[in-house]
C-alpha cells in the first residue's frame, strides 16, 4: 500500500520575502533560458537559484550549480527567508486556472509518500524515464537534502471522500496565495489536525498512486534513499525513505489532460506531400482532405474532439500546405499489432502509439528520429508550421488519466508525452527536508 506522511513543510517566510508570487517557478523541465533570467531578476530568493541554479563561467568541480544551490538554500534558512513548521501537517493544493476560456479549479493536497521503487509497492509509473535528467536531480537532492518539487500522483476516489475530507478541514482557513506567470493561481492550506491527518492516511492506503508528472523526480527518490542505505546511514524514520507527493483524485473536476501534439522536423520527411503521405498509408488508414493551409486547423481539430477516437489523427503536410483527416482501419490495427507484439492491445491503440510506433517509424520509415518539438495548443501548431521549419505536423489525442491506471497496473509505459497536465505544479510553495 502507498505509505503516506504529514511533515513539517519548509516554507518562504512572506514577512522576509513579501509576495510569494515572486519567488515561485514552474518546474525545471519546462523552463527556458528565457523564463530562468526573468524569475532570476525577478527576486533574489526566486526558487529558480534552487532547481535550475545557472552555469557560470569558472564554474569547476568544487563551485557550480549545485554548489550553490546549496548555498542559497542554506543561507536562506539561516538568514529566515525560509523557516520550517513548528506542527506536521498535510498540505491542501488549489490550483485555479482558464483553458479557452473555462474556469476550473484543480484540487489536491501534499504530503510525504514512502518511495518504494517501481514494482516494489503500489505506485505506479506510465512514462519512461531517462539517465541524464535523473542523475543532475539526484546531485541537486544529495547536495541540498530537500526535495524542492514535487511529484504528481493520482489515485482513484471516485467519490472524492479523501478531498472533501480535507476541504472541510480547511473550510474556514485563510491559504497562502500565489499567481504564476500564467496566471494561474495557487493556493495553500496546512491541515494539521491531528484525526483529520489519521483518517486521510487510513484512506489512501488501500489505494494505487499512479505518477501523472514528475517520473524523473519519484526515481530520483529512490535512488537517493538507495545512496543513504548504501552508506549505511538508513533508518526507519529517515526522511530519505519519503518523497514530496502531490496526490489528485482521477476524478476531481478541476483535472484534465490536454494533448500534445507534434512538430516534425527530420529532414527525411522534406518534400512529403498529402498525395505522398496517402500512398504509404496505403489501406492501413481511411483518409480525408481536411483543408488546405495551416489556419483551417482548428476546425480539424474540433472534428477530431467531435470524434473522441484514439485512432483518429491529422497531419498537416508542408511541401503542399495540405491537412488529411485520417482513422486506422481493421488492416492498420492488425499491422501496428504485428509491429508493436511487445505491448498490449491497450497500448497500441493510443494515439501517440499508433503515429509513432505504426505512422512515423514503420510507414514513413523514420527510425532513430529527431525528437520532435512538443506543443499543446492548436495555434502553437499553427504558428510552428507558418515558420517552414516542419515538413510534417500531427494533431493527435491525448491519453486520459484511466489510460493511464489500466496501462501502469499492466506494467506498460506510454511512449513519450502521451499527457499533458495543466497547469503545472509550482515550485516554491512547500519543500520538504530530507535532513534526519
Amino acid at each position: 500500500m502507498p505509505e503516506i506522511q504529514p511533515f513539517r513543510g519548509v516554507r518562504y517566510d512572506l514577512g522576509h520575502v513579501g509576495s510569494l508570487s515572486d519567488v515561485i517557478a514552474p518546474p525545471y523541465d519546462v523552463i527556458n533560458d528565457e523564463l530562468r533570467e526573468e524569475l532570476y531578476k525577478k527576486h533574489p530568493c526566486n526558487v529558480i537559484r534552487l532547481i535550475l541554479n545557472r552555469e557560470e563561467p569558472g564554474d569547476d568541480e568544487a563551485n557550480n550549480k549545485y554548489s550553490r544551490a546549496a548555498r542559497f538554500y542554506k543561507n536562506w534558512k539561516e538568514e529566515g527567508a525560509l523557516f520550517t513548521e513548528s506542527d506536521v501537517a498535510i498540505y491542501v493544493y488549489h490550483q485555479e486556472y482558464d483553458v479557452e476560456g473555462t474556469h476550473y479549479c484543480r484540487r489536491g493536497f501534499m504530503c510525504r509518500i514512502k518511495a518504494d521503487p517501481f514494482g516494489k509497492g503500489m505506485v505506479y509509473p506510465h512514462e519512461q524515464t531517462m539517465s541524464g535528467p535523473k542523475v543532475d536531480r539526484l546531485m541537486l537532492t544529495t547536495v541540498c537534502k530537500a526535495n524542492l518539487s514535487q511529484t504528481f500522483g493520482l489515485y482513484p476516489d471516485p467519490e472524492n471522500e479523501i478531498q472533501d475530507k480535507l476541504e472541510a478541514a480547511v473550510s474556514d482557513g485563510t491559504p497562502t496565495q500565489a499567481t504564476d506567470h500564467l496566471g494561474v493561481v495557487h493556493k495553500m492550506w496546512a491541515v494539521t489536525d491531528s484525526s483529520v491527518i489519521a483518517e486521510v492516511v487510513k484512506l489512501v492506503g488501500p489505494k494505487p498512486m499512479f505518477i501523472a508528472d514528475g517520473h524523473h523526480r519519484y526515481e530520483t527518490a529512490c535512488n537517493y534513499r538507495q545512496e543513504i542505505a548504501d552508506r549505511g546511514e538508513l533508518t526507519d524514520d529517515h526522511p530519505a525513505n519519503y518523497v514530496l507527493m502531490m496526490c489528485i483524485a482521477m476524478d476531481d473536476p478541476g483535472l484534465i489532460v490536454l494533448p500534445t501534439h507534434r512538430l516534425f522536423g527530420d529532414e527525411r520527411l522534406q518534400g512529403l506531400t498529402a498525395d505522398g503521405l496517402a500512398e504509404k498509408l496505403g489501406d492501413l488508414f481511411d483518409i480525408t482532405p481536411a483543408g488546405d493551409g495551416p489556419d483551417v486547423a482548428e476546425g480539424v481539430w474540433e472534428e477530431i474532439e467531435t470524434k473522441d477516437d484514439q485512432g483518429t489523427l491529422a497531419f498537416y503536410t508542408q511541401a503542399d500546405q495540405k491537412w488529411s483527416l485520417v482513422t486506422i482501419t481493421d488492416a492498420g490495427r492488425e499491422k501496428l499489432a504485428e509491429v508493436a507484439e511487445d505491448h498490449h492491445p491497450e497500448w497500441q491503440a493510443l494515439g501517440v502509439s499508433i503515429l509513432h510506433r505504426l505512422v512515423h517509424e514503420t510507414l514513413l520509415g523514420v527510425t532513430n528520429p529527431v525528437k520532435p518539438g512538443y506543443v499543446h495548443l492548436v495555434q502553437e501548431v499553427v504558428d510552428g508550421v507558418k515558420t517552414g521549419d516542419y515538413p510534417l505536423a500531427a494533431l493527435v489525442m491525448p491519453a486520459t488519466v484511466h489510460h493511464i491506471k489500466d496501462l501502469s497496473l499492466m506494467g506498460e509505459r506510454m511512449p513519450p508525452k502521451s499527457t499533458y497536465f495543466f497547469p503545472k505544479l509550482i515550485s516554491g510553495l512547500l519543500f520538504n527536508s530530507l535532513e534526519p
